[in-house]
């Protein structure tokens, strides 16, 4: 085989390698955590209490209603709107 041919595979191995054992890494992770939470020691409150104000959908401030909509619109026998933001 080509010298370049097999450099160019062996990075490709290497990439897919360095991949599987970050997913790898990532699952331990995530299965530690939830071990932790479940037997109460997990980590405390990192939000502090803080907690963010519902973000309106539109400029004008409004929010967005559209399974409110869709649910009077099929209630009363239409059929819903269609609502795009663009």
């Amino acid at each position: 085989m080509h010298p370049e041919m097999l450099r160019e595979l062996t990075a490709q191995r290497g990439v897919e390698m360095r991949a599987r054992a970050r997913q790898a890494l990532l699952a331990r992770m995530a299965s530690r955590v939830r071990r932790a939470n479940r037997r109460g020691h997990g980590a405390p409150d990192e939000t502090g209490g803080f907690v963010l104000p519902a973000i309106p959908d539109y400029v004008d401030g409004s929010f967005h209603t559209e399974l409110a909509d869709d649910k009077a619109a099929s209630e009363a026998g239409q059929a819903p709107a269609a609502h795009h933001a663009a």
